[in-house]
């Protein structure tokens, strides 16, 4: 394999084209996708992977290849998926990793968006269900509140993401906690409706199902 998560974060190119990505975005207008977000889900999935009982070596790679998921946002946010796939397969095929592994985790990189991608094999999935979920409030950027669009209100709204991975009820639920003063539940699944079914249908790959828990209360 070679190139294992450990040397991707060290990367410089790949740290050049996170911070680049984040950048651009930040000018744009979008939540968080620094270094920051790329390590939370490429942990989250590899403690799915690793709590299903998957292999060591598709845990490897699917942290490979969540690290990596956004950095073709430093080309353009429009099919970032895609741009991050062929950026991502230059820098692991230049660092020798093993042909199949890099097809594995170049694929799952350009298949994680929701507007044109969908889980097509375990990496997918976990990574996919992983990105999805990071819903947090400290991924809204420093500006005024009055300022703050529907996206920014959606994610300064949630106060508490808990994600339980239960390999004896073959269940992924996504418990959130919201502020309904800052965002409603209308606003929220105008969002992320799009999002959680596609958690669902990567968790299916998966053989679990998918729970959404908002307030206590099951959404999904």
């Amino acid at each position: 394999m070679k190139m294992k998560y450990k040397d991707i974060k060290e990367n410089e190119e790949v740290q050049a084209l996170i911070s680049k990505g984040n950048e651009n975005l930040g000018i744009l207008g979008y939540t968080d996708h620094s270094e920051v977000h790329a390590a939370l889900v490429a942990e989250r999935a590899a403690s799915i992977l690793e709590i299903l009982g998957y292999k060591k070596k598709q845990i490897e790679l699917v942290k490979v290849a969540a690290y990596m998921h956004d950095i073709g946002n430093a080309i353009n946010r429009s099919r970032h998926a895609e741009y991050g796939s062929l950026l991502a397969n230059d820098i692991l095929k230049e660092a020798g990793m093993d042909r199949q592994d890099r097809l594995t985790v170049v694929s799952a990189i350009a298949h994680h968006d929701e507007s044109t991608g969908g889980a097509t094999d375990v990496i997918s999935a976990a990574l996919i269900i992983a990105d999805k979920t990071d819903v947090r409030r400290n991924r809204v950027r420093q500006k005024p509140k009055a300022s703050f669009d529907v996206h920014d209100r959606v994610n300064y709204a949630v106060t508490k993401t808990d994600l339980i991975v239960d390999k004896d009820k073959k269940q992924i639920t996504l418990n959130l906690e919201i502020d309904e003063r800052i965002c409603t539940m209308y606003e929220y699944f105008d969002i992320f409706l799009g999002r959680m079914m596609m958690c669902r249908k990567a968790s299916e790959l998966l053989g679990v199902t998918f729970r959404l828990m908002v307030n206590g209360n099951k959404a999904l």
